[in-house]
């Protein structure tokens, strides 16, 4: 199976109906969940894509020239960028897409209420620092020398930043909405665990046994791309639902606000009698 086959017949079809539903939705709910505009919601989306792109590039890129993964030349077109072929480019494209239409549904018809926003900045410093110890975890597991290790090592350094960052600004907004995320999360990430098994079993990309635990979920998927999956769902969800937060906009203005006031404070006193003349 060629790998626009694979993106052909399991992404292509939902993608293709989440679209037709946003269109549609855009047309009769001019508003969507949380008094967000359709329009922001929409840009939300494309601004991950970019996000993904910018993001995900050097790192992919990095982990086919190692050979922590490879694909078969014969089912791509030959077109690369890099190191990575034109597919996997377009995988983080419609990947992004995908998960973040999803988000919008979910948001619009099963997750239409959530809890009161209890602001919580302890719960913010736990989700942060638990983040931060599983990216620690991970660079410990490249430092270690454990060949099996790289994959999962590259996976959790590469991850567990802006997951950090993420959980450090609103992991208390991220709790009031748990159920939309965990949703969210888990429904492509498990949809597209399947998709990449059944890539695996067909040769259309393979994962570097030396460079990989061995564990396979079901036989056939490696761990290392079920968390692949899991994180980059993850920081979709996270970022889409941070962005379009009525209480992350509010936040957004304080933190800018504490920052402009402490700019101010360190003007040197000579600057200000600068002015003052």
């Amino acid at each position: 199976m060629s790998y626009f086959e694979v993106l052909a017949l399991f992404i292509g079809p939902p993608l293709i109906v989440l679209a037709l539903l946003a269109w549609r939705d855009g047309r009769r709910k001019p508003v969507a969940a949380w008094g967000v505009l359709a329009e922001r919601a929409y840009l939300a989306v494309l601004l991950h894509v970019a996000i993904a792109m910018a993001y995900t590039t050097p790192w992919d890129n990095y982990l086919v020239a190692t050979g922590v993964w490879w694909y078969d030349p014969a089912l791509v077109i030959g077109l690369t960028v890099g190191w990575v072929p034109i597919e996997e480019y377009t995988f983080f494209v419609v990947q992004t897409l995908m998960s973040g239409l999803l988000l919008l549904a979910l948001m619009r018809y099963a997750f239409t209420r959530h809890a009161p926003l209890k602001p919580s900045a302890r719960l913010r410093w736990i989700g942060a620092a638990s983040a931060g110890a599983i990216w620690l975890a991970g660079v410990v597991l490249l430092l270690s020398g454990w060949a099996h290790g790289v994959y999962m090592g590259l996976i959790l350094g590469w991850a567990m930043i802006p997951i950090v960052t993420q959980l450090a600004f609103g992991a208390d907004i991220l709790w009031s909405r748990r159920g939309l995320v965990a949703a969210g999360v888990t429904l492509p990430s498990v949809y597209l665990w399947i998709a990449d098994a059944v890539a695996i079993q067909s040769g259309t990309w393979t994962i570097d046994p030396a460079q990989s635990t061995g564990i396979l979920l079901a036989g056939v998927l490696p761990v290392e791309e079920a968390l692949f999956f899991t994180v980059t769902n993850v920081l979709i969800v996270f970022g889409m639902v941070l962005m379009l937060a009525p209480e992350s906009r509010s936040r957004t203005r304080d933190l800018l606000t504490r920052l402009r006031g402490r700019a101010t404070q360190q003007v040197p006193v000579w600057a200000n009698r600068s002015e003052e003349a």
